[in-house]
């Protein structure tokens, strides 16, 4: 049913991320698809790594450990951009066609009074991709 499963990880918070990644391993192992870890950075140095390259290499080690603890195939996918907080939405739907990923697996955060105004990252991408995203709540 699927063959490539994106699922969009923010590297300053993977420890936030641990069900979302059962989820998406348990699909992937369970359709014997690929398991994509996309991360969104930019040229400008940041928290998590100084370059596009670090931040690449960090993922690609994350993706790396996720496959040898859960079993699933991994790989990781960068998308550049000049300002991840602003475009994130943008961002993640160029990687999602670039990858072309037929199912996203993202985590969703507690809902709260600022969601009445401003929209969701798993609702963009349902509005504006014709794929499937399955939202895991945030524990």
């Amino acid at each position: 049913m699927f063959k490539r499963i994106m699922m969009p990880v923010d590297l300053a918070h993977v420890d936030k991320l641990s069900h979302t990644m059962a989820v998406a391993s348990d699909l992937a192992r369970h359709y014997g698809a690929a398991l994509t870890f996309v991360g969104v950075t930019s040229t400008a140095p940041g928290k998590v790594a100084r370059s596009p390259q670090e931040f690449g290499e960090k993922l690609a080690k994350f993706a790396a450990d996720q496959a040898a603890l859960n079993g699933a195939e991994t790989a990781s996918h960068v998308v550049i951009s000049s300002d991840p907080a602003a475009e994130l939405d943008a961002a993640l739907i160029k990687g999602l066609g670039e990858i072309a990923a037929d199912l996203v697996v993202m985590a969703t955060h507690v809902p709260n009074m600022a969601d009445m105004i401003l929209p969701s990252n798993g609702g963009a991408l349902a509005r504006h991709t014709d794929v499937s995203v399955f939202l895991v709540r945030h524990k």
